[in-house]
């Protein structure tokens, strides 16, 4: 160890997060033998074949996502839930790190690497080495990464990711929401990336729920009442994001049926501080009170719990002020 080039072998560690591959190892002069007298022993650790962490404490995050890369191999990318909480769109959890690679990658999918308690005694909180790895495979490589150290899918890709992934078109429509909102992409981003990387599955749910952003669909709380109020119970179609002037200021209201003018509210933008969302709903309400429009409040318990609640509520108020209506009751109506 001591005839290796100490500056060199230093900055490979600090670049690598303490992860370094028997390959590298073997540049430096380093034999097999050596390797593994010093991971049998306790003093390094065996995370993945040919994979090696220079150190027998648990692995940081980042050491697990560098083990991960140098395993994955060269133009291998972080991706799907990984890339997302590399974003900072969501916390890092305990799963597997999720990676994506070229086709003919000879990298596959790992479970958890655990210590072998023959060669190193150990607490059970520590027998986990690694959480293990999922790998995926693209054939656009070269044009779904983002310039970031460690590498990883871009925004609008890994959200595309993420979306494909699901289950249910159900699912995937609301997850696209979701992320949209919280990576910051654009419809038009996620639409001009749908055009060039083709999903193969949800292309039609994932087409028309762009459209109903485009229409003002901003949030997933408006989504899921579009999904679960509206369209599963058969309601008129209301404008989105309906602009009010109100002492020559332009506010918008998420809601309005034209039909009759109900206003439905949805309380879930957490972005707006306490203060601004209590001017704005106080200029709206009186806005409405002297045009005498009806209105309705939802939050986001209302509309994901008890949508057919909400939706009898909006379809009473309808009724009443004049729409004929036909409606209909969802499945989850008889429950």
């Amino acid at each position: 160890m001591r005839t290796r080039p100490a500056g060199t072998w230093q900055r490979l560690l600090d670049e690598q997060h303490g992860i370094i591959t028997t390959k590298q190892m073997h540049a430096f002069g380093v034999n097999k033998d050596s390797i593994n007298h010093y991971v049998e022993t306790g003093q390094w650790l065996r995370v993945f074949r040919g994979v090696v962490s220079v150190t027998n404490g648990p692995l940081t995050r980042e050491m697990q996502l560098s083990a991960v890369l140098l395993y994955s191999g060269r133009g291998a990318l972080l991706s799907h839930t990984t890339a997302a909480e590399e974003w900072g769109w969501v916390r890092p959890g305990a799963g597997p790190v999720h990676v994506t690679v070229p086709y003919g990658c000879s990298a596959t999918s790992k479970p958890p690497t655990m210590r072998h308690a023959k060669q190193n005694f150990t607490s059970k909180s520590n027998e986990q080495i690694h959480p293990g790895v999922v790998v995926h495979r693209s054939r656009a490589m070269g044009h779904i990464g983002a310039e970031t150290n460690p590498a990883r899918t871009s925004t609008v890709d890994t959200v595309l990711d993420l979306v494909v992934a699901e289950p249910t078109s159900r699912q995937a429509t609301i997850t696209l929401v979701s992320a949209m909102s919280s990576g910051g992409v654009n419809v038009a981003a996620m639409t001009s990336k749908v055009e060039v990387r083709r999903p193969m599955r949800y292309l039609k749910p994932i087409l028309h729920t762009l459209a109903l952003m485009r229409d003002g669909v901003h949030s997933a709380l408006e989504h899921r009442y579009v999904l679960d109020v509206e369209q599963a119970h058969g309601l008129p179609v209301g404008q989105r994001q309906a602009p009010v002037f109100v002492d020559g200021r332009q506010l918008f209201e998420d809601i309005r049926y034209q039909i009759c003018d109900l206003i439905v509210r949805l309380d879930g933008q957490a972005f707006h501080s306490a203060k601004q969302r209590r001017f704005r709903d106080r200029r709206r309400d009186n806005a409405a009170e002297l045009r005498n429009l009806p209105r309705l409040m939802y939050g986001w318990h209302e509309v994901t719990d008890d949508p057919c609640g909400v939706y009898r509520e909006a379809r009473e108020v309808l009724v009443r002020e004049g729409w004929d209506d036909a409606s209909y009751p969802c499945e989850r109506c008889a429950l």
